[in-house]
């Protein structure tokens, strides 16, 4: 098994490539990870969440990292872990750009809007739920690799 370090470009080539990622951050002194969908570009990752325990933790601590992964054949695998800071695009004048970028993004995956929509619950205390549009700003991105030579 050799193990070595990704280029920058190798990393973005991952993200761009997959959707499916595992976000990181931290509320009242806890870790909390949980597995969102995500797009890739201009430096940012692009998702999409009903209000929540995630979107609590962010709004309080920005700063958050995300797992992004590949398995190969046998025992092959890519890793990214990107560093970054939490940026809400709320429906409001000022933000449109950004969130209508953030919605192009995404839809362009028929289920984009499933994983940050549909929540294990009861009935809402509220009838109305505002989804939540946010972007994470790359800071710092690196990756591994495993091949198995075996």
């Amino acid at each position: 098994m050799q193990v070595r370090s990704l280029s920058t470009l190798e990393c973005t080539r991952l993200l761009t490539e997959h959707r499916l990622g595992r976000l990181a951050c931290a509320g009242d002194g806890r870790p909390y990870v949980v597995p969102i969908f995500f797009a890739y570009a201009d430096n940012h990752l692009y998702a999409f969440s009903m209000p929540g325990r995630k979107i609590d933790c962010m709004r309080a601590n920005p700063q958050v990292c995300m797992l992004v992964e590949e398995h190969g054949a046998g025992r092959d695998w890519k890793s990214v872990v990107v560093e970054g800071r939490y940026e809400e695009l709320p429906d409001r004048i000022g933000h449109k750009h950004e969130r209508d970028h953030a919605w192009l993004l995404l839809s362009r995956h028929f289920d984009w809007w499933e994983p940050g929509a549909l929540k294990p619950m009861t009935v809402p205390v509220s009838d109305h739920l505002d989804h939540v549009f946010f972007r994470i700003l790359i800071e710092q991105v690196s990756g591994r690799e495993a091949r198995d030579d075996g």
